[in-house]
């Protein structure tokens, strides 16, 4: 009997994945001060081409050096040269190379960050609107970008493609997801343009269309283009399921190789497992709590109408859950990313059969499990220490991985939480731009 995580997929352009498996984008922070890729890229991601998943994906490439995700990540901005010439494309290839070694490919994720920039990065954070992320005073308000800026920028996705491309990575994927610049204009909520970028839904999916259009122009038809889309930004007034739905229907129009589904936003970081703030928040179904996996309720709809393979994300741990996914038609790609951190052997163990389940450690990386201090807390505070504290313990073991070490699961969330702060907080103070 054959084991359907371990069957190969085949995309609309012709590449074939090895299996269902795929190693997540996750930002790592890794870039140096004038962020580009180096040894620490190589070192983890070899680790992870070694680990037996049939397609890896990067933490976030920002198109943008000047408005950045965190400190750390690497930029491929062409309209600062530097970012683009010979060593930082020699880096980059090294990268692709060492990402690539098991013969899997290795995709790169083009993102900007727009409105969800710190201060401590980002000078100036930009946006559709000049709506602010209220986030305890951690984020300025962005400058609404002005018509002429998002044309250079569509152009930007397009020319860090080819970078890409041209490097060694065997696909990219359009970052249109959890609040960032290009789910920004999707949303009615921080989308308050009243010109061709902003208003109906058609206008507000324009940046994310043009740019798609202009990356498969730049890349031509046999190179791996893929897509990031919320399923739901779980905010009033925000990007809805239906609309996620509406543009999936656009995007069958442009030759896209794989949609991956995913969902949320810094203010309802539903992509971690938990929401954000209380009056801004949608409800989440009963029946999704009770998924494995936190978007498959939501793919079931987007099947019926998306004509690209997709790939759901968020979750996902057992091997019963990820097979019943597959065998229901949900998705074609089980997306996964938090396990890697701890175990970055883990694909290759399950498909094995020596695991049955990947490695899961969020319930233990809260606070308290109930009360004032807990992951549900009504105090905001309490809640962002939770989501950062268990993120920085993440980001603690991709650190360690990294520089060769072997993970720290014993490390506490108030310890990895600090940690995190004063590491980004001195890579930002180091950065040269």
């Amino acid at each position: 009997m054959s084991d359907p995580l371990a069957s190969p997929l085949r995309l609309p352009c012709g590449v074939v994945l090895a299996n269902r498996l795929c190693k997540a984008a996750m930002t790592e922070g890794h870039g140096d001060s004038r962020l580009r890729a180096n040894a620490r890229h190589e070192r983890l991601y070899r680790a992870w081409s070694e680990g037996g998943a049939g397609l890896l994906i990067t933490g976030n490439v920002m198109i943008d050096r000047k408005v950045i995700e965190r400190p750390g990540n690497v930029a491929i901005d062409a309209s600062h040269p530097p970012s683009v010439d010979g060593d930082a494309r020699a880096a980059l290839a090294r990268w692709a190379k060492a990402g690539s070694v098991a013969g899997n490919p290795l995709w790169m994720q083009l993102s900007h960050a727009g409105r969800q920039s710190p201060r401590y990065a980002t000078r100036q954070p930009v946006g559709p609107s000049a709506v602010k992320l209220d986030l305890l005073g951690n984020y300025a308000r962005p400058r609404a970008l002005r018509e002429d800026e998002i044309v250079a920028l569509v152009k930007r996705f397009a020319q860090a493609a080819v970078v890409a491309r041209d490097t060694g990575f065997g696909g990219v994927q359009v970052h249109g997801a959890h609040g960032y610049l290009l789910s920004s204009f999707l949303s009615p909520a921080t989308n308050l343009r009243t010109d061709a970028w902003g208003g109906s839904l058609e206008n507000r999916a324009r940046f994310l269309l043009e740019t798609v259009r202009a990356v498969r122009r730049a890349v031509g038809g046999d190179f791996p283009v893929s897509v990031k889309l919320n399923s739901e930004d779980f905010r009033k007034g925000g990007f809805n399921s239906e609309d996620c739905l509406a543009v999936v229907r656009l995007l069958n129009a442009e030759r896209v190789d794989l949609l991956e589904i995913s969902g949320g936003t810094y203010e309802q970081p539903q992509l971690l497992g938990m929401s954000g703030r209380a009056a801004d928040a949608m409800p989440v179904r009963a029946s999704t709590h009770a998924r494995e996996a936190y978007f498959l309720e939501y793919a079931e709809a987007i099947r019926q109408v998306a004509r690209m393979p997709m790939m759901v994300t968020g979750g996902f741990r057992t091997r019963a859950g990820m097979e019943a996914a597959l065998a229901a038609g949900d998705t074609d790609m089980i997306g996964i990313a938090r396990p890697f951190c701890t175990d970055p052997d883990c694909a290759r163990r399950l498909l094995a059969g020596e695991i049955e389940a990947m490695p899961a450690y969020e319930k233990s990386l809260v606070l308290r499990p109930r009360g004032w201090l807990s992951p549900t807390s009504p105090l905001l505070l309490a809640k962002v220490v939770n989501v950062l504290g268990a993120q920085g313990w993440y980001y603690q073991q991709l650190d360690r991985l990294a520089d060769g070490r072997p993970p720290a699961i014993d490390r506490g969330l108030l310890h990895a939480f600090a940690r995190y702060w004063w590491n980004d907080l001195n890579k930002a103070a180091r950065l040269r731009r």
